[in-house]
C-alpha cells in the first residue's frame, strides 16, 4: 500500500490529459500565436536583435487606448475624484464632475468605490441606464430592474448563454452565430459543451444578413441538436456592416416564428460612418414592431465601455437589458451573477458617464461634446482611409467599413503558398499573417479565427492606429501582399 502512495506521488492530479476537455476546445484568434509572436519580436526588439522593421504595430484588438486614442477628459476626472475623494477638495476640477463624482460616492458602502455593490449593479446607475435606452430609443420606456451591469459585454455573454445550455445529444442546445463572428462566441459555446451553428453573412452584399440562410442553417441544425438562441452583432465583428432596419425586424420576425432567444451584441451602436447608414436597437424596432412581438420575443442586448468614443477596455464596464424573460428564470439569471459579487466598481461609474454624459450649461459638456466629435469623426476617416488603400492592391479586396473599428478584406492567395501552407499545418490565411509578421512588424489576424466561406481567405484589422501610422500599416501591408504573390506565384 505504501508502495502505491510513493508511485503515485509525484504524479500531478491536474494534466492535460485529467482536465475539462470542453477548455482545450476554446479557441481565442485575437489573443493566438500571432499575437505571441508579436511579443515575442518586440523583446528581441528591445534586446537589440536586428529585424526587418524597428516596430511592431498591434492591429489585432480593438484595444483603443493601446493605439493612441484619448480617453474622454469628464470621465477621467470623476473617475480620479472617486478613487481619491481627498482631489474633492482642489479647485482642478470642474463643479459638474465633483457633484457626479459625489453622488457616486454616496451610492457605495462606506462611500468608496473599495467597497461591494449590489450584484445586479449599483441602482442608481442602471436607472441612468435605463434614460439612456428610453432616450436612444425614442421614448420607450426602460425598467432599471431588467438592467444588469457588467465586467464588460463579454461577461453579459457568456451569462446568458450558460443560462441557454441545457440537453444531451440531440436536445442539446444549438447556437446560431454569424461567420465570420467575433470568437468570444465559438470560445464560449465550446466552454459550456453547447453546438455551434453557423449562418454565413453575405461578402457579396457588404455583409449583409440573408433569412433565407438563416432558415437553412436552422433547419440543417434542427436534425443533431435543439437550436434555442440566434446571435446577432451590430454593427459586425471583424465585418464592420451596419445592419439595416428592415434587416433587424426580419430577424425578429424570423426568432418569433422559431421560437428563438435573441441575443443581440450592440457594442458598437456609437461606432456608425458610412452615409445612409444608421444604427437602429433590437430593443426599439422590436417595440415599434407591436405587441405581437414586444410582449413575446425574448431578447437581451449588450453594451459596453470599451468601444464606441470611449475605447475604456481596461476598466470592464458593460450592461445588459433583458426584455420578456420569464421571471422565475430572472430570479435564476440574479442568482448566478451573485456568485461573483459584483462587477467592478469604477466600470459601473463609469457606465453611469456614459450613460448620463455632461448636459448643456454645464461647465465640462462643451469640451465632452468636442471631444467625443473629434474621436468619432478620426475614426469615420480611418475607416474610408483603410478601404480606400486596401481597394488598391490587386488580390486585396475590402468592403467599405460602415461601422466598428474593423476591416476584413477578402485576399487571393497563390496556390503554392497554400500548399506550403497546408504542408505545415497551417491554414493559407494564418501563414499569410505571420510571414507578415515577420517581414514587416505588422500583426494582423488570419479570417480563420473567426469563420469564413470555404475556399476563401481574409485577415481582420483595427483601423484604430493614429492616421499617418495606419497610412504606414495599410502601404506595408499592400508591399507585402504584392511581393508575396509574386514570391508564390
Amino acid at each position: 500500500m505504501a508502495q502505491d502512495v510513493g508511485q503515485h506521488r509525484h504524479t500531478k492530479v491536474l494534466t492535460i490529459d485529467t482536465m475539462n476537455a470542453n477548455v482545450k476546445k476554446v479557441e481565442y484568434a485575437v489573443r493566438g500565436p500571432i499575437l505571441q509572436r508579436a511579443e515575442q519580436l518586440e523583446r528581441e526588439l528591445r534586446e537589440g536583435v536586428k529585424k526587418p522593421f524597428d516596430e511592431v504595430i498591434k492591429a489585432n484588438i480593438g484595444d483603443a487606448h493601446a493605439m493612441g486614442q484619448q480617453p474622454i477628459t469628464f470621465f477621467r476626472q470623476v473617475l480620479a475624484l472617486c478613487a481619491y475623494p481627498d482631489l474633492l477638495d482642489s479647485n482642478k476640477f470642474p463643479e459638474d464632475a465633483k457633484n457626479r463624482a459625489r453622488l457616486l460616492l454616496k451610492a457605495c458602502g462606506g462611500s468608496s468605490i473599495g467597497s461591494y455593490t449590489s450584484s445586479q449593479g449599483i441602482e442608481c446607475v442602471r436607472r441612468d441606464v435605463a434614460s439612456y435606452i428610453k432616450r436612444r430609443d425614442g421614448g420607450i420606456a426602460s425598467d432599471p430592474d431588467n438592467i444588469y451591469l457588467t465586467t464588460g459585454a463579454s461577461d453579459g455573454i457568456m451569462t446568458i448563454l450558460k443560462l441557454l445550455t441545457a440537453g444531451e445529444g440531440r436536445t442539446r442546445t444549438g447556437m446560431m452565430i454569424p461567420i465570420p463572428q467575433y470568437p468570444l462566441y465559438s470560445a464560449a459555446i465550446a466552454e459550456l459543451d453547447a453546438i455551434q451553428i453557423n449562418y454565413y453573412l453575405n461578402e457579396e452584399k457588404c455583409w449583409s444578413l440573408d433569412i433565407n440562410e438563416l432558415q437553412q442553417s436552422l433547419e440543417a441544425a434542427r436534425k443533431h441538436c435543439n437550436p434555442r438562441v440566434l446571435c446577432i452583432i451590430n454593427p459586425g465583428n471583424p465585418t464592420g456592416q451596419v445592419q439595416s432596419r428592415q434587416c433587424v425586424e426580419d430577424v425578429i420576425r424570423f426568432a418569433a416564428r422559431e421560437r428563438l432567444f435573441l441575443m443581440a451584441d450592440e457594442v458598437y451602436q456609437d461606432n456608425v460612418y458610412a452615409e445612409g447608414c444608421a444604427f437602429h436597437s433590437f430593443k426599439k424596432v422590436l417595440f415599434e414592431m407591436g405587441p405581437e412581438f414586444s410582449s413575446t420575443v425574448e431578447l437581451a442586448s449588450f453594451h459596453s465601455t470599451s468601444k464606441c468614443y470611449m475605447g475604456e477596455c481596461g476598466l470592464r464596464g458593460g450592461y445588459m437589458e433583458v426584455i420578456n424573460m420569464d421571471p422565475e428564470v430572472k430570479a435564476q439569471l440574479t442568482k448566478l451573477i451573485s456568485v461573483r459579487l459584483c462587477p467592478p466598481v469604477p466600470g459601473q461609474a463609469l457606465m453611469a458617464l456614459v450613460t448620463n454624459p455632461p448636459q448643456p450649461g454645464e461647465p465640462s459638456h462643451t469640451q465632452f461634446v468636442k471631444e467625443q466629435k473629434a474621436t468619432l469623426n478620426d475614426l469615420a476617416q480611418k475607416a474610408k482611409l483603410t478601404e480606400d488603400i486596401l481597394n488598391t492592391v490587386p488580390g486585396i479586396r475590402c468592403n467599405p467599413v460602415q461601422g466598428a473599428m474593423y476591416s476584413f478584406p477578402q485576399i487571393s492567395l497563390p496556390q503554392r503558398a497554400i500548399k506550403e501552407a497546408r504542408e505545415k499545418g497551417q491554414e493559407p490565411d494564418m501563414f499569410y499573417c505571420m510571414m507578415l509578421l515577420e517581414t514587416t512588424g505588422i500583426c494582423l489576424v488570419p479570417g480563420s479565427g473567426f469563420g469564413q466561406k470555404e475556399g476563401t481567405y481574409h485577415f481582420r484589422m483595427t483601423i484604430l492606429p493614429p492616421a499617418a501610422k495606419l497610412k504606414i500599416l495599410l502601404n506595408k501591408v499592400k508591399e507585402f501582399h504584392q511581393k508575396f504573390t509574386e514570391q508564390y506565384s
